[in-house]
């Protein structure tokens, strides 16, 4: 019997609560409302943190080798040999794998991942109207430059930039879905097909088609609850994220901040949907399994922050459905997984061996069975500024090295944590059984191997 076709879609700086059909009355997305209606949606994924403050780099490396986060290469800007990626895997058991978008992890990895690609982007951001791409290179090298000049009205600078092309006037959502569509319908092989679909929306500068930019006014949309003029924490007050709004915050331009973040995600969603009705003509849609999942959340506002350079909830989790054939429909996991889960629960599902690089841990038995569960708590790093744990209710977030600072939330009773209980007597037993827990991750994840992890505890 046929293996099913996958089509993963990533998504960047997408946060978990910004899907209509997953509670969000605001924001307008049918096309991800659909993966929600006809798949399984797990509300309680997570990235562990990030060792960079391109928080998406070690992420889309851990999606793509089911490593932890003190197990990649760096900070996941490349992936080795030894550790075999997911694209690697799927063709070494029978898959035609086609990559394109943002491939943050580096050129020979990407090669090796996929048999072909196009519109490749090694890369973090970049205007979305004129992304520099790179055609599939079998060597791996992607040695081609491009003179650029940056901002000719401040300098006449040229630098060159790593690309065959640029893509002048061409929004690059949609120039990953028309990628992705094409492939789709030009797809003629007998083997199943893996289409890895990268995007780079909606990360900033949210830049999109001008409806997209006046679908939501400004002053009808809602401040978070956690809004604050300034963060709590001021350890990363200067990296880029964090300079896209003035301080102290605004309302008003918070609020626009939103405004434009909601147009974005809407905009991707259409593109989104390019893709699903290309495998409905090709007649594939019920022997295929689509996957939708963020690379990292973003707090926009939220806790007086814009970026993800931090351990609260809007930062660390974010969107996770699997949608399509033998899939569960219109299911809810709230079960706690990590990104890095997504490759062995893939493996599991094909009937595929885990590679003995992969770290992560199936959750396959979920779309099954309600009481599965393969982590009762986890554990989050930021740098070596950042360390926290979480268990089915409790939260404690340990700043330190720039300030000492400790956060303590009953997720439960304050899902938006805005209520700091770690220095109320009452809880000093939480405090103390998270504490503990804290230092039983540090001894298991390696970190003393790390440098932000060695900086990190000699502050402790």
């Amino acid at each position: 019997m046929k293996k099913p076709n996958i089509v993963f879609i990533v998504t960047d700086d997408q946060r978990f609560n910004t899907i209509h059909a997953l509670g969000n009355d605001e924001i307008i997305t049918p096309n991800m409302d659909w993966l929600v209606q006809n798949g399984t949606s797990f509300t309680q994924a997570h990235i562990p943190g990030g060792t960079s403050g391109a928080v998406c780099m070690p992420s889309r490396a851990m999606i793509n080798t089911g490593r932890t986060l003190f197990s990649l290469d760096g900070e996941g800007q490349s992936i080795p040999k030894e550790h075999k990626t997911l694209g690697e895997t799927l063709r070494e058991n029978g898959y035609f794998a086609y990559g394109t978008g943002k491939w943050h992890n580096g050129p020979p990895a990407f090669t090796r991942s996929f048999d072909m690609g196009h519109e490749i982007f090694f890369g973090g951001m970049w205007d979305h109207w004129n992304v520099p791409t790179n055609y599939y290179d079998p060597t791996g090298e992607y040695d081609n430059e491009i003179n650029f000049v940056g901002n000719f009205f401040q300098s006449n600078e040229v630098t060159k930039v790593h690309c065959d092309k640029f893509n002048p006037g061409k929004h690059s959502s949609e120039l990953l879905a028309e990628t992705s569509v094409h492939f789709i319908d030009e797809y003629k092989e007998e083997k199943p097909f893996f289409l890895y679909t990268a995007f780079l929306a909606p990360h900033d500068p949210r830049t999109m088609p001008e409806e997209y930019k006046k679908l939501y006014d400004p002053e009808k949309i809602k401040l978070p609850e956690n809004f604050t003029s300034h963060p709590a924490f001021f350890g990363v007050q200067d990296i880029r994220d964090e300079v896209l709004a003035a301080y102290p915050r605004s309302k008003q331009e918070i609020k626009k901040h939103i405004a434009e973040y909601y147009g974005m995600i809407t905009h991707l969603d259409h593109e989104i949907g390019k893709i699903i009705d290309a495998v409905r003509r090709k007649g594939e849609l019920e022997n295929t399994i689509f996957i939708l999942a963020g690379d990292n959340g973003l707090a926009v506002g939220c806790h007086g922050l814009m970026g993800k350079q931090n351990h609260y909830e809007h930062s660390i989790r974010i969107p996770l459905i699997f949608a399509g054939a033998n899939i569960p429909k219109n299911k809810r996991v709230e079960k706690y997984v990590y990104l890095l889960d997504i490759y062995p629960t893939l493996c599991e599902l094909l009937g595929i061996e885990q590679p003995e690089s992969v770290e992560g841990l199936s959750f396959a038995k979920m779309f099954t069975d309600d009481t599965f569960e393969i982590r009762p708590d986890l554990y989050f790093v930021y740098n070596d500024l950042i360390r926290s744990v979480k268990n089915k209710r409790y939260k404690l977030i340990e700043y330190r090295n720039y300030v000492k600072k400790t956060e303590l939330f009953d997720l439960v009773n304050d899902p938006d944590e805005r209520n700091n209980l770690a220095d109320c007597e009452t809880y000093a037993h939480v405090r103390e059984e998270l504490t503990d827990l804290l230092m039983k991750y540090k001894a298991t994840w390696g970190e003393e191997n790390h440098k932000f992890g060695k900086t990190y505890w000699e502050c402790y």
